[in-house]
């Protein structure tokens, strides 16, 4: 793997994972893994410039209309693309249309940046999501051929240990934690050639006493009224939670933001 790397441009183009749901700032914005690359990034780089196209709840051939042609445009160093794991959660999922439009976004954004990063995306245990995981991994095997094809690198975040503890993972039980989405800022950056600032993110927290019966029954209730009847409400409806939402960062600007 290449060392000392030095990139000058970074644009991240997917979905809430990408956005930064759910690690929240005081000023109730998202901060997120592409952010804190970003600002490892130009922590190393004077004049370095970020965009972040992704919205909340994108499915992928969403990505592929309205974010991957303005990403390609924008002709920077490295582009990360995440994407297609909204739709394998949908009660229908053509697996077909899904690899069809993630080969389109590819072949669209890897000859326009000198580095297109790929990711298998990071997968908790529970009931809800057992019920879709062919559909994942069948999605991460087509990425994993994606990349071989087009010399992108793929960053393994469903094969990482630390990623599937539930303690990385917010409330929502959908979207990581801050300190999930640091170690998921930590496995890009090393993926990119960067000298490791972490070589222990791939190690889950020191295990501590789980909660007792009676807390893990308030916290289903809990999660099940505000967060998973919801999401299950706008899935059949065919609602989104980024309908109408722009992008965190539309411009490939030189960034300012939160440290690492």
């Amino acid at each position: 793997m290449q060392t000392n790397a030095t990139h000058t441009s970074l644009v991240a183009v997917g979905d809430s994972f990408t956005e930064g749901m759910s690690d929240q700032l005081p000023d109730g914005s998202y901060r997120g893994w592409a952010d804190l690359l970003a600002a490892r990034m130009a922590a190393r780089t004077p004049g370095f410039r970020y965009a972040n196209l992704a919205v909340r709840g994108k499915l992928i051939g969403q990505i592929v209309e309205e974010q991957v042609p303005v990403a390609a445009a924008m002709e920077a160093d490295v582009i990360t693309l995440v994407g297609g794991l909204n739709d394998t959660l949908r009660p229908k999922c053509d697996m077909g249309r899904v690899r069809g439009l993630l080969e389109e976004a590819v072949e669209q954004l890897a000859p326009a940046c000198k580095q297109l990063v790929l990711m298998r995306s990071p997968g908790r245990t529970g009931p809800v999501l057992e019920r879709f995981r062919p559909r994942m991994e069948e999605l991460f095997e087509h990425v994993d051929g994606l990349a071989q094809r087009h010399g992108a690198l793929v960053v393994d975040l469903y094969g990482a240990p630390s990623l599937a503890d539930p303690r990385l993972w917010d409330v929502d039980r959908l979207h990581l934690t801050g300190e999930g989405h640091r170690r998921v800022a930590e496995a890009v950056w090393q993926t990119l050639g960067y000298e490791a600032e972490d070589t222990e993110w791939r190690t889950p927290p020191p295990a501590t006493l789980p909660p007792g019966w009676a807390a893990r029954r308030t916290a289903d209730v809990r999660f099940a009224r505000q967060h998973l009847l919801p999401w299950i409400g706008r899935r059949l409806t065919g609602r989104s939670s980024g309908d109408g939402r722009p992008a965190k960062r539309p411009d490939l600007l030189p960034y300012e933001g939160p440290s690492a």
